[in-house]
């Protein structure tokens, strides 16, 4: 099974230049049909607070985008989205959606980024989900949840997921944070972590990705480096299964 994370610029606010440069370096990358495929946090906006016009509904451009695209590639993909759910509250969301382009995940971010004044404008999720990604369990969380163990221990917990992907716009400032986090969630969840940033610059913030992918073992399987790219790494089930099994450490969970 192969994952991809697309790293890249995101252009601030404006969705068409965003969805053109998505589909154009998932084309060059020419996944196979079947792989899991991620982009960053609010990838069509940037990391934006003006969820009073940026956020759509279900079913607004952006998710028929994401639709589109899984279908066209034969793929599944996650990507985050602003989005206002049915009670009116804008939420950042990871959304997933099938090789039919059908949604199959819509997770909301636990942790709002209080520094960045995120949680003004954007409810707060309450719980964890998984979806499945043929035979791999898959959990979605979002960019400062990375910085809180206990969201991850509880859908090991009760799923014991095999891959978790994180979506983000991490800042350079605390770029080794990102690595050692997502490094430590893989360790102590004995499971593959795909993470995928942005690169470039914001009104606030400079990025330069490091987009990678861990095996449970903690160690990099592969890393974006600070340029735009895509990067594949393969997943082995079977073999995590046996590492599972010898070390039975999700087992002890209480």
């Amino acid at each position: 099974m192969k994952a991809i994370a697309l790293q890249f610029d995101i252009s601030w606010e404006n969705k068409p230049a965003n969805f053109a440069r998505v589909r154009a370096l998932l084309a060059k990358a020419a996944p196979e049909p079947g792989s899991l495929v991620a982009l960053p946090e609010m990838f069509a906006t940037g990391f934006s607070m003006n969820a009073a016009t940026l956020a759509e509904p279900h079913g607004g451009e952006t998710e028929q985008f994401l639709g589109a695209l899984a279908k066209e590639f034969g793929v599944t993909i996650v990507g985050g989205a602003a989005i206002r759910e049915e009670d009116g509250k804008a939420r950042n969301l990871a959304l997933g959606f099938s090789p039919a382009g059908k949604r199959i995940c819509s997770y909301a971010k636990m942790h709002p980024f209080t520094l960045g004044q995120e949680d003004q404008h954007y409810a707060a999720g309450d719980r964890p989900t998984t979806f499945q990604w043929g035979e791999c369990t898959v959990s979605p969380f979002i960019c400062y949840d990375v910085r809180f163990p206990e969201l991850f221990r509880d859908v090991a917990r009760s799923h014991q997921p095999q891959l978790f992907v994180v979506i983000s716009n991490f800042p350079e400032k605390r770029i080794t944070h990102w690595v050692r986090l997502l490094q430590a969630r893989a360790i102590e969840n004995q499971a593959y972590v795909l993470g995928v940033n942005r690169v470039g610059d914001d009104p606030y913030y400079h990025y330069n990705g490091r987009s990678v992918m861990i095996d449970p073992q903690g160690d990099l399987l592969a890393d974006a480096g600070e340029t735009e790219g895509v990067i594949q790494a393969e997943l082995d089930l079977e073999q995590l299964a046996k590492y599972r099994a010898g070390l039975p450490f999700l087992k002890d969970l209480r």
